[in-house]
């Protein structure tokens, strides 16, 4: 049976040993993380809704064109069905070869489209997530978060640590920076 002495050496070589374990902990414990949900942050605030709109716009405008070469496709393929047994095997083929070039030429208008709408969109969000970046960091200073995560990058959360709303009010009263992307000037004396 160890003595008292050995006993006592053991106890205080293991609160030695935990002692910094504790004090981790405890450092660990007072930080202060916050989450956004920074997509739906940018798309919530004023600008996010005027560029969704603008968005919008472009995209109907595209998808018209797009529907109405697409009508216009599938009724010359019924024509070209309807007419296929009265017209010569050549004739056929060259109306087939000229329908395959217009539907290949809808599908790369297609991909362009898209390309010109993703551009569109990276253009108008882009500063709207500059600024909203800048007001992340004004409200974890100011409140003294150390870390502000993307929601998406959490799989759970407490509700009560979401600062979602609160960045989406205070980018909209101004005070995540200057809305236009533009570095404010010192004023001259």
């Amino acid at each position: 049976m160890p003595s008292l002495r050995t006993r006592a050496r053991s106890i205080a070589l293991c609160l030695s040993l935990s002692s910094p374990l504790f004090a981790a902990h405890a450092a660990a414990s007072e930080s202060k993380i916050a989450i956004v949900d920074v997509q739906h942050a940018v798309m919530a605030t004023e600008d996010g809704i005027r560029a969704q709109a603008t968005l919008k716009k472009v995209f109907d405008r595209r998808q018209a064109d797009l529907d109405a070469k697409q009508t216009e496709l599938a009724k010359a393929r019924d024509d070209i069905e309807k007419q296929s047994r009265v017209l010569s095997r050549e004739a056929l083929q060259k109306r087939m070869e000229n329908w395959q070039q217009r539907m290949i030429k809808l599908q790369t208008d297609f991909v362009e489209y898209n390309k010109e709408l993703q551009k569109r969109q990276a253009e108008l969000t882009s500063p709207i997530i500059r600024k909203m970046m800048e007001t992340i960091a004004r409200l974890a200073k100011k409140n003294g978060y150390e870390a502000v995560l993307d929601k998406q990058a959490a799989p759970y959360v407490r509700p009560d640590l979401d600062l979602t709303e609160q960045v989406i009010q205070l980018y909209n009263t101004g005070g995540g920076g200057d809305s236009g992307g533009e570095e404010k000037k010192p004023e001259k004396k």
